[in-house]
């Protein structure tokens, strides 16, 4: 255990399963300035369109998904990512089983 660094060898591996036609979060680092967490979507599950007060960066680790950023849609699968300034609208729709790191900027 290292007090300087925080080290997540298998990021997927912290999500196992997805039971049907569910989403499942695991927070997995907090801080001062950083909130990560993994989000896990069966297939067709969805975040509706939402804003949050802080920026945030999205990236796909697994998967495909629709993901909505202000009037643009875009259709992202495993390795894309995403940098979203405070109060943009999104939203995020699963095409097939999906894993999502969302990291909070600025997180309290």
């Amino acid at each position: 255990m290292n007090d300087n660094y925080t080290l997540i060898d298998n990021l997927a591996g912290l999500i196992e399963t997805i039971p049907p036609e569910s989403i499942v979060s695991r927070t997995f680092y907090r801080d001062d300035h950083l909130k990560a967490i993994l989000f896990g979507f069966d297939t067709g599950q969805q975040l509706s369109e939402h804003t949050s007060s802080q920026s945030a960066v999205i990236q796909i680790v697994q998967g495909e998904a629709t993901v909505t950023l202000g009037n643009d849609t875009h259709e992202l699968s495993a390795g894309a990512w995403v940098h979203m300034p405070p109060r943009l609208k999104h939203s995020i729709t699963a095409k097939t089983p999906l894993l999502m790191l969302l990291l909070m900027l600025g997180a309290e």
